[in-house]
């Protein structure tokens, strides 16, 4: 691993580390315009479309799998929930009926290292460290959804607590937008994208058009910046978990949270760990607390999503992920009874597929496909 960290970094570090961060910047504008142009998009193509779109979302559980299936197949939480900001924005969605849709997302983004986990399968010891590793943040997300869900869907206390927040952030606003640095500029950039379509006639094919763009310029500009950002930082990643071995889990925690909002990709730390759990450089407990560090950082993208979207329920939905995140670990970690549950489980569950790696493959398959189709299938 370290030998393709380094060649990485010796081809890919022509960019001065300065110019390489102005680029991030500079993505990271243009993703929050791709946002806005979804917004616009959406809003063109009325209300016919998004009913169709999304029938039956209004089951907590039809939600709580579309957020899984669709995280599994854009490989990315990022764009799911930074997708979801941009509905509840519109009005499409409404915060009560995004926040299961929001929990899938947290579930659907662990598919990415159960199958880095996969790669290992030819060393039985190596993957059954490498499988526990990748499926303890499996469980870790189910226990949180199967807690916090229910309470949520009784008391909507989840995303209460996060308007709350989000009002006294605003300023006390209780609906409606808030004064936003960014929105300004945002708004400017799509205006611009916006008006080189002007020829197009047709405001549903004019709407298809900004959709598609925005949707496009999410993808891009989250791939590029993850991929900059993993150059910038990926040294630094290394030596930081390192590090985290003789400290507290708050430690291990606080480096999950910050590499994740420094690459902008959780998959990219929890996959980082991985090969190292496998080769026995980190143990599984070390790992344990900066999977769940990974899970707060994560939730950067959605807050960014929403500063460009402006709008109070947006901006509600993604401090609700922030919220539900922080309140997963309150409610697992600090107890000892509870503390490595999912690790226990995690455990168990490759002790089986060490033996069976068919159960590994079918696991993977039922959890993140079969399961959540069958869900929407039935739920719609």
């Amino acid at each position: 691993m370290e030998s393709q960290t380094s060649g990485v970094g010796t081809s890919r570090h022509r960019l001065p580390t300065q110019v390489r961060g102005i680029l991030v910047l500079t993505l990271l504008y243009f993703f929050l315009v791709g946002v806005k142009l979804l917004e616009n998009g959406i809003e063109g193509l009325g209300s016919s479309f998004t009913d169709t779109l999304f029938r039956g979302v209004s089951n907590p559980l039809a939600g709580l799998f579309v957020g899984i299936l669709a995280t599994v197949l854009v490989q990315s939480s990022s764009v799911t929930t930074s997708t979801i900001v941009g509905l509840v924005g519109t009005g499409v969605l409404s915060v009560q009926h995004a926040v299961p849709m929001v929990m899938g997302a947290n579930i659907g983004t662990t598919v990415t290292n159960t199958i880095v986990s996969l790669a290992h399968m030819r060393r039985s010891e190596e993957f059954k460290r490498a499988f526990t590793a990748a499926t303890m943040h499996d469980f870790f997300n189910l226990i949180s959804v199967a807690v916090l869900l229910p309470i949520e869907i009784l008391t909507h206390a989840i995303s209460g607590l996060a308007r709350f927040i989000t009002e006294t952030i605003a300023g006390g606003v209780g609906g409606g937008s808030f004064d936003s640095p960014i929105k300004g500029a945002v708004k400017w950039g799509a205006g611009l994208i916006d008006d080189l379509f002007g020829w197009i006639s047709s405001e549903k094919l004019l709407a298809t058009v900004l959709l598609i763009a925005g949707v496009a310029l999410i993808f891009l500009t989250l791939a590029f910046i993850t991929k900059n950002m993993r150059v910038m930082v990926a040294a630094r990643v290394e030596r930081s978990l390192n590090a985290a071995l003789s400290r507290s889990g708050t430690v291990g925690m606080v480096v999950g949270m910050l590499v994740t909002v420094a690459v902008q990709s959780s998959s990219i730390t929890t996959s980082i760990l991985i090969p190292l759990v496998a080769s026995g450089v980190l143990l599984v407990r070390n790992a344990y607390p900066i999977t769940l560090g990974a899970n707060v950082g994560t939730t950067v993208t959605a807050l960014l999503a929403a500063l460009g979207t402006g709008q109070i329920d947006g901006l509600t939905i993604a401090v609700t992920h922030t919220v539900f995140n922080a309140l997963g670990i309150l409610i697992i970690y600090p107890w000892r009874k509870t503390r490595y549950l999912p690790v226990a489980i995690a455990d168990r569950l490759a002790d089986v597929a060490m033996h069976r790696k068919s159960v590994a493959l079918g696991y993977t398959l039922t959890m993140f496909v079969a399961i959540p189709l069958a869900g929407i299938l039935i739920l719609r």
